[in-house]
């Protein structure tokens, strides 16, 4: 099968095919970060649980080009910086992308390497799974430090150390300034992290990336990366259903349905439609053509005043709380600590 699908992608007609095909293509719309970087308003997400488990993921993220994705976030935790590489080198192979600058690449830094002289070395390693020599956007995953050691979750609760601010974003600046990076910001901090942040910081995060749906709506947190000039990426904007940090409470919710079945659409497009009409980008991972399809099917319309005020009244409850980095122990003693009571 690999091997008749091997040859397919080399042959002269399929490539004659693709660039036929490639004036078709719908390609996301874009924002410019605060420094000026054009971001994709819809990513390609890579994490799938247990990490490293999904099979082809190499060639479905060359599906996922070939239909018009150009952001793809990945992570060392997520074991998928390998396979996202070898997709944008057969990419440039096949003429799906003109050259690497056409894609946004981001990836982030495990919990065991937030140690000051830890951050570039890891995106070195990144880099050299990707097979790149930068990426779009390097992301602290966590405000969370391990002890030195293995990049998994779930995590030891005795390795949970106190997070170094200053030296861990200052190493994360160092990646900027070496050009391993063209950005860099911050994954699941609330606004009180953000300030203690921004304090110290020479090179302001420019994104914060954080769950988001219409069940987890983040008001407080937008309105305050808005004012901060931090760009909002949305992850589990349908609620990562099945996942080990994921809920069924998107996928089920009667409001949801009820639009959904009223305007013609699936639910996942309102998810995902909703999201992008709060201006901020979403990552969506499907690894099944058809859904693929169905998740960039969400520019050409919009809901209507009524719906979004339907969404706007759903009963707010995060998704994901965290309780891997709790500890009696540790540095933080309860959820409510952990996310500055934005739960």
């Amino acid at each position: 099968m690999k091997k008749d699908r091997f040859l397919k992608l080399r042959s002269p007609l399929y490539r004659e095919n693709i660039q036929r095909n490639m004036a078709n293509i719908m390609i996301p719309e874009t924002q410019l970060t605060t420094n000026g970087k054009a971001i994709p308003l819809l990513g390609f997400g890579t994490a799938e649980y247990p990490f490293g488990s999904a099979e082809n993921v190499k060639e479905r993220l060359l599906d996922a080009i070939q239909l018009g994705v150009r952001h793809f976030d990945s992570a060392s935790l997520y074991q998928s910086e390998e396979p996202l590489g070898k997709a944008v080198a057969e990419a440039l192979e096949l003429g799906l992308i003109n050259s690497r600058e056409e894609l946004f690449i981001s990836t982030k830094l495990w919990c065991s390497d937030a140690h000051g002289d830890r951050v570039v070395p890891a995106l070195q390693r990144s880099l050299k799974n990707l097979g790149l020599e930068y990426v779009d956007q390097y992301l602290l995953h966590f405000p969370v430090t391990l002890k030195p050691g293995e990049c998994k979750l779930p995590v030891l609760k005795e390795d949970l150390l106190p997070f170094d601010y200053d030296g861990v974003w200052k190493a994360m600046e160092e990646c900027h300034k070496l050009g391993l990076a063209k950005q860099i910001g911050v994954s699941n901090f609330s606004c009180k992290k953000l300030e203690k942040l921004l304090s110290i910081a020479e090179i302001p995060p420019a994104v914060n990336q954080v769950e988001m749906n219409p069940l987890w709506q983040q008001q407080k947190l937008r309105e305050f990366c808005k004012e901060k000039g931090i760009h909002i990426t949305a992850y589990s904007p349908l609620g990562a259903k099945g996942s080990f940090w994921g809920t069924n409470r998107v996928m089920e919710c009667e409001v949801l349905h009820e639009i959904a079945k009223a305007k013609g659409k699936t639910l996942a497009q309102i998810c995902l439609r909703w999201v992008h009409e709060q201006g901020v980008s979403v990552l969506v991972k499907s690894f099944k053509i058809e859904r693929m399809k169905e998740n960039l099917d969400i520019f050409d319309w919009s809901l209507s005043v009524e719906e979004l005020d339907k969404i706007r009244q759903i009963p707010q409850k995060k998704g994901f709380p965290g309780l891997e980095f709790i500890s009696p122990d540790g540095p933080y003693k309860s959820p409510e600590e952990f996310w500055d009571e934005e739960i």
